[in-house]
């Protein structure tokens, strides 16, 4: 997510359900991985999208597992939740209508011992199966479930020209030694942790919507006043989709990869379309091939400048050109760190964010043309992590600048952007003036390809560079807050 410039811009300024046939959805026996097979339908008069998930799950743990546990994200946005989705600073920004609210019911799972909602805040689902799992063995249940949304510019809800659908569905948690991991929705950072998975996802929307999403559209049809759209997507760790009865579109080649820009408003910048494709082509040559067949960049509205899901990233309606640049290439950094090789964004947030930020100086730095100089990028990191460093430790005597933290640990969205954006881009060029040119970046694919499609851990990060210097305690001294910049 690109929280940066939104935060640092404010801190200056003070249908019928369609359903699709269960055997549709089924895998073989030869697949190893989980999978959803969403069917989901909108009422735009209502402004609730109601749904069935059948997913079967694989078991590719180590253990025996007799209940499956699941984030119900779209709970965080309830009357009564004990964590807002949105912070205090961004709330003005998000609801644009005055204080409103959504939430997530589930109304039945199916083929199952038994079921419960808990956790923190009302956001797991614990199914309970018919009976134990064993590792490589697999079980289908049935989730159906009605998400009520809120009028807000936020990864989930009715923004004011289109609809937003991430973290729509019940997401089964990531896997840990401790047992499957429970996050509630910190407002702070990004507290999505998920296991890849393969999905088939079928819209219904009123006539006159199109949906942008994370998939390739496999079949449309219509049925009275509704159009039924499918969509496939492999070996991804979400699936997000925009909709809008406003949508225009236009579509760009980047290399084996379709990016397809939709906009309610004003047609992107030729530059922020030049911007995404030159990116994905950069990253892919640089890192390592982007995997999907399309990438959908969406201009919606959001709180913050932009959101990242695999193939599918939202970019705010509201930022200047120059800000939509830096903002998409941002969130196309993601899809190499986040959607292909994930971490754990709750405890570790600089693993992805860092990455991403890092990722995008690398990218400016070889086009010039867009007017971003590496120079300028470190010295407006820095000169941010200071001034950060200078005013917590007049407030609280004592600056925190470990890396390594949850989410719940920060005390604000500006303490949080330093850490994980600013310090986390520092380490990086560190560790790249350390290592040189040629062994920085060799060491970043090989990062890329030992995780990819996998959760990442700190010790996999810090391997990947240790195999060609020895830099382990150069990232310790970061990550322990125990290096001064």
């Amino acid at each position: 997510m690109d929280m940066k410039k939104t935060i640092a811009i404010a801190a200056a300024a003070a249908l019928t359900l369609a359903i699709l046939p269960v055997t549709a959805c089924k895998k073989t026996q030869e697949d190893k991985r989980s999978s959803y097979c969403i069917n989901a339908a909108y009422d735009e008069e209502e402004k609730t999208l109601s749904a069935e998930v059948d997913f079967t799950y694989v078991n590719d743990t180590q253990n025996e597992i007799t209940d499956l546990c699941f984030e119900l994200w779209g709970n965080a946005y309830r009357r009564d939740a004990k964590y807002s989705p949105v912070s205090d600073a961004q709330a003005s920004a998000a609801y644009y209508a005055g204080k409103n609210y959504g939430g997530e019911e589930v109304q039945k799972v199916e083929n199952c011992a038994g079921w419960e909602i808990g956790g923190e805040d009302e956001n797991i689902l614990t199914v309970t199966l018919n009976e134990p799992v064993y590792p490589e063995e697999s079980a289908q249940i049935s989730i159906s479930y009605t998400l009520s949304l809120a009028d807000i510019n936020h990864r989930t809800g009715v923004a004011r020209e289109c609809v937003n659908l991430g973290n729509f569905y019940p997401v089964l948690c990531a896997y840990t030694e401790e047992g499957f991991a429970k996050t509630p929705y910190y407002s702070i950072g990004d507290p999505f942790v998920s296991e890849c998975a393969d999905y088939d996802v079928t819209f219904t929307l009123p006539a006159g919507y199109v949906a942008a999403t994370s998939g390739k559209q496999t079949s449309s049809s219509t049925a009275g006043d509704s159009v039924i759209t499918r969509y496939t997507l492999e070996n991804a760790r979400d699936f997000a989709a925009v909709i809008s009865k406003n949508f225009k579109t236009t579509t760009r080649k980047a290399g084996e990869s379709e990016i397809t820009f939709y906009y309610a408003g004003q047609e992107p910048p030729l530059s922020c379309m030049n911007a995404a494709a030159e990116s994905l082509e950069y990253f892919s040559s640089t890192f390592g091939a982007y995997c999907y067949p399309t990438l959908s960049v969406v201009y919606t509205g959001l709180s913050v400048s932009g959101m990242e899901y695999p193939a599918l990233t939202m970019i705010s309606d509201d930022l200047d050109e120059q800000t939509q640049q830096y903002t998409i290439v941002h969130e196309i950094a993601h899809q190499w760190w986040y959607a292909m090789v994930g971490s754990d964004q709750v405890n570790r947030g600089w693993q992805d964010e860092g990455l991403a930020e890092y990722s995008t100086v690398c990218f400016f730095e070889k086009h010039p043309e867009y007017g971003f100089t590496r120079t300028q990028m470190l010295g407006s990191a820095i000169k941010a992590y200071r001034a950060y460093y200078s005013v917590y430790n007049q407030i609280f005597g004592k600056a925190d600048t470990t890396m390594n933290r949850s989410l719940g640990e920060f005390a604000s969205d500006y303490e949080y952007i330093n850490i994980a954006y600013n310090k986390g881009l520092l380490l990086f060029e560190t560790l790249r003036t350390s290592m040189g040119e040629e062994k920085f970046f060799k060491a970043l694919t090989d990062y890329f390809n030992s995780n990819r499609f996998k959760i990442a851990t700190y010790e996999s990060l810090v391997a990947a560079f240790a195999h060609y210097h020895d830099v382990e305690g150069l990232i310790a001294g970061y990550v322990d807050g125990k290096v001064v910049i």
